[in-house]
């Protein structure tokens, strides 16, 4: 399993249910990495989406406590054990994992790779992705030139998660 995620120099990826900042040349290697996938996110990222639809040309997978939650166009699954048993149908490699905090902090265990934009700029912020830097089980694979949008700086990087020794 994947997750991808763009994160500022202290590893923040929102505030106020939104991102951070909107970079086209990030948003589009989203879309390129995703289309065609299965993408797994929380209620609260869902519902920060444009029109609060599913994205196209993906099977979009929210996660809710609410029993009640439900999204046309998208599978709604109430817990853990519920989104692993949905995700048996899919392999494993077609899998991201796209948001929020919460989610990723309760799947980051499953997944083997990590696509992480690394914007080189702090902002405010109210949630935050684990830093992978600081985590032996992670080493960064690839890192691309630095690339600009306007006066931000920003890299795309591959994690890949080790097995211990």
């Amino acid at each position: 399993m994947n997750l991808i995620v763009a994160v500022d120099s202290n590893w923040a990826i929102g505030y106020n249910n939104s991102l951070l900042v909107k970079i086209p040349n990030d948003m589009k290697f989203f879309r390129n990495q995703t289309t065609g996938k299965v993408i797994v996110m929380g209620r609260k990222t869902f519902e920060s989406f444009p029109q609060k639809q599913p994205l196209g040309n993906r099977t979009n997978i929210i996660l809710s406590s609410n029993k009640n939650y439900s999204v046309k166009g998208a599978i709604v699954v109430h817990s853990i054990p519920e989104l692993k048993k949905e995700l048996e149908k899919y392999p494993v490699e077609d899998i991201y994992v796209i948001g929020g905090d919460s989610v990723y902090k309760a799947l980051i265990d499953y997944c083997s790779v990590a696509y992480v934009t690394k914007i080189l700029h702090e902002y405010q912020a109210d949630t935050y992705f684990p830093n992978l830097d600081n985590m032996k089980e992670w080493v960064m694979r690839e890192e691309s030139e630095e690339q600009t949008y306007f006066n931000l700086e920003y890299t795309f990087t591959k994690y890949e998660k080790v097995k211990p020794d």
